[in-house]
């Protein structure tokens, strides 16, 4: 009996807690990495209600020195957000009006280079956890767990997202500075050959006057 009663306590938490990464999954919003080409600009629109708050986050992963151009308008393109040459920012703003905000990316000032952006939009509040959860009663054991949970749950995802943009711009820059090493070395060795058959032909050229001006004299 007590061991059919921990199994139910068991399987009972492990509902939970993927009842709670499902409520995150569903909490959360747009999240999505883009390229952007050089001389190029990229924009997104999202249709929003009044009194509605939106979250930003963006991050250069690769390309040039990691920084790109970055506005946000709203339906009647007022500038809500506008910045230069950033390599990473957040942006928070509630919604005066509805419509179609745009959030758009520039890479005009590159002539050459083209940007590997991520980038976050949330939109609206998180939906509750619980459907009662702002009632006046304390919550139960059960229901305080979930919200552990949850709460570490969401800590989670965003280390997890953390680590993997960290992740991938070490590797890129890895990656280039690999690129480098092996054209700085190939062109060392282009130079070292070159430099030694300029040598080979200067001795030879040496000795090919000198038997040509003994040759003369005799």
């Amino acid at each position: 009996m007590c061991c059919f009663v921990c199994g139910l306590i068991c399987t009972i938490m492990r509902v939970t807690v993927v009842l709670c990464f499902l409520l995150i999954a569903c909490a959360c919003g747009t999240e999505l990495t883009f390229e952007l080409n050089d001389n190029d600009k990229q924009c997104f629109y999202e249709e929003l209600d009044s009194g509605v708050k939106f979250d930003i986050d963006f991050q250069v992963i690769a390309g040039g020195n990691y920084d790109v151009d970055c506005f946000v308008t709203d339906p009647l393109n007022n500038a809500l957000y506008q910045e230069k040459k950033k390599q990473y920012d957040s942006f928070s703003h509630t919604t005066a009006m509805k419509g179609a905000y745009k959030v758009c990316f520039s890479n005009e000032f590159s002539t050459f280079s083209h940007k590997t952006v991520y980038l976050d939009f949330r939109a609206g509040d998180e939906t509750p956890l619980l459907p009662d959860m702002n009632r006046a009663t304390a919550l139960t054991q059960m229901e305080s767990s979930c919200l552990s949970i949850h709460e570490i749950l969401k800590v989670v995802a965003d280390s997890q997202t953390w680590y993997r943009l960290r992740e991938a711009h070490d590797r890129i820059r890895a990656e280039d500075l690999r690129d480098r090493v092996a054209y700085w070395s190939i062109g060392e060795a282009i130079i070292l050959i070159v430099v030694s058959i300029g040598q080979v032909l200067m001795l030879r050229s040496f000795f090919t006057e000198q038997k040509g001006t003994v040759a003369a004299s005799t």
